[in-house]
């Protein structure tokens, strides 16, 4: 969730139809919380590597779903889990056309009743920034070798980070999560996306 990441896509020319129509919707209904396109971007170039099921969580309208989709090659399937029935109901009409994704209704919770996940954004939950929000488990969650994305992390210039002044503890949680390979991507001057490997459970990783 970006605070004007919908109003983000109105300069960009020659966005995927499936972003367009998604952007449109959001636009239609006043919400400005789309993911940004540096993040879109980033989800459609990890979707491509999806080989049957994408996750996303806080879908909202499905801006950031429609990135995703936008990349997944054929066959994969995407759940998206949106807790507002309204935001529900009109991502699951700009998804009308693709039978591979399905919106769920409900607590980002709801993301453990498919997977495990090739690929799993957590946008609306299940990052662990408040006090409410305890992590996902991406051990359940993560197929071995799948990946977690997190976004809207402001970029770090130190270690080990910090957000207002103090220790950036969840996002040192996933940064040094022992299930994970988690890196930090500089998406833009203001934005940076956590993206984790989930490690293989024993031996050595395929080639």
């Amino acid at each position: 969730m970006s605070l004007s990441g919908t109003d983000a896509h109105a300069a960009l020319d020659r966005l995927p139809p499936l972003v367009a129509r998604a952007v449109a919707v959001a636009r239609a209904h006043g919400f400005p919380f789309s993911c940004r396109p540096e993040q879109g971007r980033l989800l459609r170039s990890l979707a491509g590597g999806a080989r049957t099921v994408i996750g996303e969580t806080g879908t909202g309208f499905g801006v950031g779903l429609a990135w995703l989709a936008s990349g997944a090659h054929a066959g994969v399937r995407l759940v998206g889990v949106e807790r507002d029935a309204r935001r529900a109901r009109a991502a699951a009409e700009v998804f009308a056309d693709r039978p591979q994704v399905e919106i769920l209704t409900g607590d980002w919770t709801r993301i453990g009743e498919h997977g495990p996940y090739d690929l799993l954004v957590l946008d609306g939950g299940g990052q662990g920034k408040t006090p409410h929000d305890p992590p996902a488990d991406v051990g359940r969650l993560l197929a071995p070798g799948g990946t977690v994305v997190l976004d809207d992390f402001t970029p770090a210039a130190s270690w080990p980070p910090l957000h207002g002044g103090a220790v950036d503890v969840p996002r040192l949680h996933w940064l040094e999560h022992p299930a994970l390979h988690t890196v930090e991507l500089r998406l833009a001057e203001d934005l940076a996306a956590l993206v984790g490997t989930r490690r293989w459970p024993r031996g050595p990783e395929p080639a």
